[in-house]
Parts: structure tokens; C-alpha cells; sequence
């Protein structure tokens, strides 16, 4: 992933941010050291971020696309109340080891389930509402964790979908890669659909954040 900040502003946005507590902390950085492609932890400004969602929200039942390492199960998790769940998919075994490792041991782990399968399986089983819901998947699939994700989503409740600015690829006018095409087709959905409102924030690699409107 490209930074489209100075790592010095993005420093100085996580200092005066949520604290990462140190359990996550533990996991970005043995994710670093273990894991193909690290960079696809949210880390700790984005993490700060999804806490306060959480809050502002009032969540209580969050599904997240993707787990990876387990780095923003566990942000939800902090951020959610005694009786709050954290439903999380993920496809991929090896990082799931690793996020499964880390969930045990974090005092607010046993709010999380893992189901491990296709996301988009996963979800045509699932019942709503759920208060938020965070898309950080595969990329192609976007427009249709978008689609699901609606059917699912609490009236009140907000949408998150990571990665939208892909490294300032989604400029590209010429002929995008296929991940890119993706991503695009995603925000012009979105920003046409009467029946959401949404606003693109620049944090990290963009954050689509997904409201019903009215």
C-alpha cells in the first residue's frame, strides 16, 4: 500500500488518537515480522477510528469482511460493550492461526466468532441487524459485500468499507487492473444510491463510511 500521508502527519494523528491497547500493539508487530503483505493491518489510526465507530454507533452487534491477523476484531472488540458480538470472516487458515492466538488472550477476545469460508457464504447465512459492519475483503467481491451488507445493516447502523482510494490507483483513467475496476464501480454505486448517504474519508487507504439515508 502506497501512504497517501506523510508518516510524519499520520505519527503525529495517532499520538493524539485512541491509545492501541497492547495486545494489539503485540499482534501488528509479530504480524510484520510473520505475515505476507503486513501492510493489510488497519493499525493503529484506522484502529482508533473503528473504536470510536463502535461508540458513536452505539454498537452492539458488529460483522466484519476480513479479518487478516485479527487487528480490527479486536479494536471492535475493545470498543463494544460486556454483551456485544463481533461476528468476523475470513478465508485465508494461516493468519486466522495467528488472529486465533491473539483473540484468546486479549481480555475482550470472547466477544469475537470467527467463521472461517467464502464471506459472501458466510453472509447469505447470517440474520441482521447488525449495528456496523466493516468491509475489508478481496476487492472484486466489494460491489457484492456492499449489496449483502445492505440487507443486513441495522436501520440506524453504519457501513465501512476500507481500501476505497487503493493508493490513489482509483484515479487511473486508463484501463484499471481488476482490484482497481472493482473499487471504482464500488463508489460510483454508492455515491448514486438513493437510499444511502456516504462520505469518503481520507484516513490511510480511504474509508468509505455508509449510512441509510433519511
Amino acid at each position: 500500500m502506497k501512504p497517501l500521508v506523510m508518516p510524519e502527519i499520520e505519527a503525529y494523528a495517532e499520538a493524539h488518537s485512541i491509545s492501541e491497547s497492547s495486545v494489539c500493539r503485540t499482534l501488528r508487530e509479530e504480524t510484520h515480522r510473520t505475515i505476507e503483505y503486513p501492510q493489510m493491518v488497519v493499525g493503529p489510526l484506522e484502529g482508533a477510528f473503528l473504536k470510536m465507530m463502535t461508540q458513536v454507533v452505539g454498537a452492539k452487534r458488529v460483522l466484519e469482511i476480513g479479518m487478516f491477523t485479527g487487528y480490527s476484531a479486536l479494536c471492535f472488540a475493545e470498543a463494544l460493550p460486556d454483551d456485544g458480538t463481533v461476528i468476523t470472516c475470513e478465508i485465508d487458515e494461516k493468519s486466522a492461526a495467528l488472529a486465533r492466538r491473539y483473540i484468546a488472550q486479549a481480555p475482550f477476545g470472547n466477544k469475537i466468532e470467527i467463521r472461517m469460508g467464502p464471506a459472501l457464504d458466510t453472509m447469505r447465512d447470517l440474520t441482521g441487524p447488525f449495528d456496523l459492519i466493516f468491509i475489508d475483503a478481496d476487492k472484486t467481491n466489494y460491489l457484492n459485500y456492499y449489496r449483502r451488507s445492505l440487507d443486513l445493516l441495522a436501520s440506524n447502523g453504519v457501513m465501512l468499507i476500507d481500501n476505497v482510494l487503493w493508493s490513489g490507483e482509483v484515479l487511473k483513467q486508463s484501463p484499471p487492473d481488476e482490484s482497481t475496476a472493482a473499487i471504482q464501480e464500488l463508489n460510483r454505486t454508492v455515491a448514486a444510491d438513493p437510499r444511502v448517504s456516504a462520505v469518503l474519508v481520507t484516513i490511510r487507504d480511504g474509508i468509505l463510511v455508509v449510512r441509510r439515508a433519511g
